[in-house]
């Protein structure tokens, strides 16, 4: 309609009454019920920069200024939809659970296999999961072996192998082979079915932040009112107070911050970061707590062979060609790193027979006529306890021991590789962004975590945590100040919900990028890093124009209210002022010479 009354005013040169029809439309239909809106925040004694925008909506159509009035409120209704859709970005997540989890299980019978809906699934009932499905229920495999991806429920990055015996959760996706299973809970109560309802408490108490406009309005809105009802009372002039309400139409609060928010949205686009929530920007300068997920966000994800310790008599090479020769049939986590240490010392592959993995007993089998096992310290003890005196002292990570001919070969230890830049991105960040506290919590057993954190600086560690036990952290912690969680995994999306900042390293869930406010793209520290200095460019560009802005404005309503400034003049001067605030903040879209200031 804006753009119709200016092709008819300024192309066709109509009558003024064809001029205003469409800016008419405009206020009637759009800031008839934003003003309504706004007088019953009003009564309820909201003051913020929108009631003022309010004001000067009525005070336009007083004064016949209707292309004014026409674009406070387009500036008025943009600001409301864009925080409309952040209520629905929220609820896609509760979305995005429930679409992944299947709605029928396949049930079998005798030897007969029937699709139900899952809600009939009951406790002792068989079910089949087929290659490559989600697992719809906690279980025990009773038939098969193969491997499940459970990083999206236990944030472990392993594809954990499965035989009879095995557990199995539900959310899991199954491997390449077909298992059988015992349903040991119902669907309402199975792990998948307890996140959701995490997240759904999670949702709906999540803190709602008051945007950087409101707060400043909050103050500027009541000053700029007493400052027209002065005016009005002292010169007993009702003009006054029209001609200080169009000076305080606060557009460097209505169009510079936005304009600033959209700018820096673009330049954390352009280096891979994706702002889901136009907050995030406003508030992650203010956080001072900092909690990080172990997997994947202070490692790399995957596990790496870092020590071989042989027996004396054990050659390392022929130990590695042994026990690689073995591995290549099995899908167990550190198979891979085996493998990679194997490839990588070029050792010779034989053939390998009798290859069996009984659940719990590790992996057995005859290689080049040699029997091998590969168990754990545990096991082993339970079958030898007399090897106890053989074996190295027990050290952080995890580990495996290999007997060959049923005597102590070795043991091989393995770590999920911290990042190379971990412990210089978190010494930098108490200096550098005033973060007091940095946090380390995680789903791993204790040595896995504490070594992480004896290896990036973190002293606040929390080992073996539920997402549920994740999310009381967080909530705790933002209750007395704003935090930053950092993780990559659905066991972390309500944790990333809770957050004041919600930060997803990479695509590897759609559950946890529509969690959180932030994704990564590019999983790397340096990320986080480039964020958090567009996050405090953002606040200071945006602070300069709007405060700048108000100040300039401030000093036309005092000029308006001693009656040297008229409303139309007013009108004019209030448009010099936006067009400073908005050149100010398209600032923030330039790419500055830097954005990181700790060693990679």
């Amino acid at each position: 309609m804006i753009a119709i009354h200016l092709v008819l005013r300024y192309g066709l040169i109509s009558a003024e009454t064809t001029q205003n029809i469409p800016l008419w439309l405009v206020l009637s239909l759009g800031g008839t019920p934003l003003v309504w809106g706004l007088l019953v925040k009003m009564i309820h004694r909201e003051f913020g920069s929108d009631l003022l925008a309010g004001i000067s909506i009525v005070v336009s159509v007083l004064l016949h200024e209707y292309l004014a009035g026409s674009l406070v409120v387009l500036m008025l209704s943009g600001g409301e939809a864009l925080e409309a859709y952040a209520v629905r970005s929220a609820s896609s997540v509760l979305q995005a659970l429930s679409k992944r989890m299947p709605s029928i299980a396949h049930l079998k019978v005798d030897s007969k296999v029937d699709d139900v809906p899952l809600e009939q699934i009951a406790v002792e009932d068989t079910l089949v999961i087929f290659p490559h499905e989600i697992c719809p229920i906690d279980g025990v495999v009773l038939e098969g072996h193969g491997v499940m991806d459970e990083s999206y429920l236990t944030g472990e990055p392993y594809m954990m192998s499965k035989t009879p015996g095995s557990q199995v959760l539900s959310g899991a996706i199954n491997g390449e082979s077909a298992l059988t299973i015992r349903a040991e809970k119902r669907a309402v109560d199975s792990r998948y079915a307890k996140i959701m309802q995490v997240m759904q408490t999670s949702e709906q108490h999540r803190p709602r932040m008051r945007r950087m406009a409101d707060k400043l309005g909050a103050w500027y809105t009541p000053l700029a009112v007493l400052i027209g009802l002065v005016a009005w009372f002292l010169s007993g002039d009702p003009v006054r107070f029209l001609a200080v309400m169009v000076v305080a139409t606060p557009c460097p609060l209505l169009i510079a911050i936005p304009v600033a928010i959209i700018g820096s949205i673009s330049l954390a686009a352009r280096r891979a970061i994706i702002v889901r929530d136009p907050t995030a920007l406003e508030t992650a300068d203010t956080c001072r707590t900092i909690i990080f997920d172990k997997t994947g966000t202070l490692t790399y994800g995957k596990p790496v062979l870092t020590e071989q310790l042989c027996a004396t008599g054990f050659e390392p090479d022929e130990v590695l060609s042994l026990v690689g020769s073995l591995e290549r049939f099995s899908k167990h986590p550190l198979a891979v790193a085996i493998m990679t240490a194997m490839q990588e010392a070029k050792t010779v592959i034989h053939d390998a027979t009798e290859i069996s993995e009984p659940p719990g007993e590790g992996l057995q089998g005859t290689v080049a006529g040699q029997t091998i096992q590969i168990t754990s310290r545990k096991k082993l003890l339970k079958q030898q306890p007399d090897l106890a005196d053989q074996l190295p002292p027990q050290a952080g990570g995890l580990e495996c021991v290999i007997l060959i001919n049923d005597q102590y070969a070795g043991i091989y230890r393995f770590r999920d590789t911290p990042r190379t830049d971990g412990l210089s991105f978190i010494n930098h960040l108490s200096p550098q962004h005033q973060i007091h506290r940095t946090m380390l919590v995680s789903g791993d057993r204790e040595s896995e975590v504490r070594y992480l954190a004896d290896q990036v600086g973190i002293e606040n560690v929390f080992f073996s945590q539920s997402p549920e036990q994740k999310l009381e952290i967080v909530n705790t912690e933002t209750k007395d100040t704003n935090t930053i969680f950092v993780g990559d995994g659905i066991n972390d999306a309500p944790a990333l919900m809770a957050a004041t900042v919600g930060v997803a390293f990479g695509q590897n869930s759609d559950v946890t990028t529509e969690a959180a406010d932030v994704i990564v793209m590019d999983s790397s520290l340096q990320k986080i890093d480039e964020f958090l200095h567009i996050s405090r460019r953002m606040r200071r560009i945006a602070l300069q124009s709007a405060l700048g802005g108000m100040g300039l404005s401030i000093l036309g309503m005092l000029l308006a209210s001693a009656g040297y400034l008229p409303p139309v003049a007013g009108a004019i001067s209030q448009e010099v002022i936006d067009v400073l605030a908005v050149l100010n903040a398209l600032r923030v879209a330039l790419p500055p010479k830097a954005l990181i200031d700790f060693k990679v």
